[in-house]
């Protein structure tokens, strides 16, 4: 008995299916998934960029100036039962290394890597990446996140992660810092006031240690009637036979 039926094979059905690439062989800015798991397309941080970075020239005695600028500062905000003062002692070995040891002064070229640090300051990377922190974050310095095109295994677009670009930013724009050379603003209610003058008795106080005489003296203490104890010396002044 024949049977008629309405799903029928086709050739289409019959071929061996190829295996397919991944997205990202042809997408690579799409990320690949594998297993569940979710992988960034380039390995580079957040807020890098391609651009060529500037560096200033600075003179070697305007870092040293801000380096004992910086000392000094740590020094000032010393805290009782604290260790290495406000700025801290890690803190400016790293100011120190880079200032130093990295700091072009010509070209102000100024861009060690993390292991570089790591071998001139002995300290470890989580030391250093918070120090540069603190360092940022007071506005001593400031840095730029850099990275360059360039090409994996396959030939394809990719990002490659590159040394920061540090500078160090000068006295002006450091945060809460005032110089101990520097003084103090008046206080606005003071601008433009006299000093205050003496009182009469302190005035003829002093022109009697000048050698002025006792007559003249009496008759200063009377210029003021509202001054109650200044008549009354001169009254006595007076009373003594003081013309």
């Amino acid at each position: 008995m024949q049977t008629n039926s309405l799903v029928r094979p086709t050739s289409h059905a019959e071929r061996v299916r190829r295996r397919t690439q991944h997205v990202s062989a042809c997408l690579p800015f799409v990320a690949d998934l594998r297993n569940g798991v979710t992988y960034a397309p380039w390995p580079v941080w957040s807020g890098s960029t391609t651009k060529n970075a500037r560096f200033v020239p600075m003179s070697k005695k305007a870092a040293i100036r801000i380096y004992h600028r910086a000392v000094e500062w740590n020094r000032r905000g010393k805290l009782a039962g604290r260790h290495g003062g406000l700025i801290g002692s890690n803190v400016l070995l790293v100011l120190h290394t880079l200032i130093f040891d990295f700091l072009n002064h010509r070209t102000g070229r100024l861009d060690p890597s993390y292991s570089a640090l790591q071998r001139t300051t002995r300290l470890c990377r989580q030391t250093i990446a918070s120090a540069l922190a603190i360092l940022k974050q007071l506005g001593i310095i400031n840095w730029m996140r850099r990275c360059c095109e360039d090409r994996d295994e396959c030939g394809r677009f990719a990002l490659r992660q590159e040394t920061n670009a540090y500078a160090i930013l000068p006295t002006t724009q450091w945060r809460g810092y005032v110089s101990a050379d520097e003084a103090g603003s008046p206080h606005p209610a003071t601008w433009g006031a006299c000093p205050p003058l003496p009182s009469l008795i302190e005035q003829a106080c002093i022109d009697r240690q000048e050698g002025r005489s006792v007559a003249a003296i009496v008759a200063q203490l009377e210029s003021d009637p509202r001054d109650t104890v200044a008549a009354a010396l001169a009254s006595l002044g007076r009373s003594l036979g003081v013309k």
